[in-house]
């Protein structure tokens, strides 16, 4: 019975089920950031799973946050929330209509898939294929991956002195 008591206590964090909800889109900031409410909840910050956007200062952002806002804004979506990240938003798969907005985004050149550890992430394949239709930021050999644009640049964004947040003109 010990034995038992301890694969359970060793295993028991796999077990932890990613939460489900049904919400409303209320604001897209970007091509991978969107917040969402539930009835009688706060709207909450969610980034997609799965893909990196261009940031919104970076050549092809005001495209791909245009993007998810036509797929998403305004809409009810099924939200899959598996983690989060170290600024507290939600990491989460979002799908609209039985479509998942992440494979839409990467398969549409207005994303890539995600890079960790040398792997290509879930949506290599989508991204593949835009690649080779030169669609949305691979319309451009000068695409430049999000990643590597936040280490040039830094966040797109300067703090005000009223502590207010600007968009910085690059």
């Amino acid at each position: 019975m010990k034995h038992v008591w301890l694969w359970f206590c060793l295993l028991s964090p796999l077990w932890v089920a990613a939460e489900v909800f049904t919400a409303k889109v209320t604001y897209v900031s970007d091509g991978d950031t969107l917040w969402v409410s539930t009835k009688g909840m706060p709207a909450r910050k969610l980034r997609l799973l799965g893909l990196d956007a261009p940031e919104i200062c970076q050549t092809g952002g005001v495209a791909s946050r245009d993007a998810l806002r036509q797929w998403v804004g305004q809409h009810t979506v099924q939200v899959t929330v598996m983690s989060q990240d170290q600024y507290g938003r939600g990491l989460a798969r979002v799908q609209i209509d039985s479509q998942d907005v992440g494979a839409l985004m990467v398969a549409s050149g207005q994303a890539w898939s995600s890079r960790w550890h040398g792997r290509l992430g879930p949506y290599a394949q989508q991204e593949a294929q835009a690649k080779a239709q030169a669609l949305g930021v691979f319309a451009s050999h000068a695409a430049e991956l999000p990643r590597d644009f936040r280490k040039r640049v830094g966040s797109c964004y300067e703090r005000l002195p009223n502590g207010h947040l600007k968009l910085k003109t690059l």
